[in-house]
């Protein structure tokens, strides 16, 4: 899936990743994709509920490299 802007927060542990897609999310266009680059197994937990909090659109995961990359679509 095709994305606008990637964070990399490989190596992060919780709740790093989430606190650094909310600030990117911040200032994006409602409708732009984020990309979050994680090898944190919470990730796959946090983001989701945090979509689901923030009014984001949780658009899935897929393997990057040894980590993986979340998909959220700006609400």
């Amino acid at each position: 899936m095709q994305f606008d802007i990637e964070v990399d927060c490989a190596g992060l542990l919780c709740p790093l990743p989430v606190l650094r897609a909310r600030k990117r999310l911040m200032g994006m266009a409602a409708g732009q994709v984020l990309a979050v680059l994680a090898t944190d197994a919470m990730a796959a937990i946090d983001l989701p509920h945090f979509c689901g909090q923030a009014g984001h659109e949780f658009l899935g995961a897929e393997p990057a490299d040894g980590a993986m990359r979340y998909l959220i679509r700006r609400g």
